[in-house]
């Protein structure tokens, strides 16, 4: 039994049907959930530690680890069933999708502090941590998620040619 069914066994029927119609959705969330933590996680060591004046360099650095991950755990669970390419095209076209989506995850972080200027000395340490979080890792993450998901669904993993990824699926 999958994680997903696993997990799905606890879940009130009517939500549960609701959860299986959006499968796909479902598990990219769950790939997406992990990689914030990745994201967050190096962010936070590289913004408190090596890159201490450099939040968006520490940022662009932690996403770039996410994304890797997010590959690898998107090709093999999330669009498993879909796509079909040679395995470096896939990679090039995800790696490509994930560039842009890096551009709009750092632009509200990039408005944060220096538009609005939510940074020392203007505002208090705790204001700026909190702009970041809000800007970086919500709004940013946020708008990242959803052109990742139509990227990914409509070129690097398109249903049309999941039939030779199922083929091989089930050869093995």
């Amino acid at each position: 039994m999958s994680v997903v069914e696993t997990v799905l066994e606890h879940v009130p029927g009517p939500l549960r049907s609701l959860l299986l119609k959006h499968r796909e959705l479902l598990k990219f969330a769950v790939v997406g959930g992990t990689t914030f933590l990745v994201d967050n996680g190096i962010w936070y060591l590289l913004k408190f530690t090596v890159l201490m004046d450099k939040p968006t360099t520490a940022k662009a650095i932690a996403i770039l680890v996410a994304t890797i991950v997010s590959y690898v755990l998107n090709r093999e669970w999330s669009f498993r069933t879909r796509g079909g390419r040679e395995t470096g095209h896939e990679a090039t076209l995800f790696f490509v999708i994930s560039g842009v989506a890096v551009a709009v995850n750092l632009v509200p972080l990039l408005i944060s502090r220096y538009v609005l200027h939510l940074q020392r000395p203007e505002v208090s340490l705790f204001v700026q941590e909190t702009a970041d979080f809000i800007s970086g890792s919500v709004i940013g993450m946020l708008l990242a998620m959803v052109f990742r998901f139509w990227g990914f669904r409509k070129w690097v993993f398109p249903d049309e040619l999941g039939g030779i990824r199922r083929e091989t699926l089930a050869r093995h």
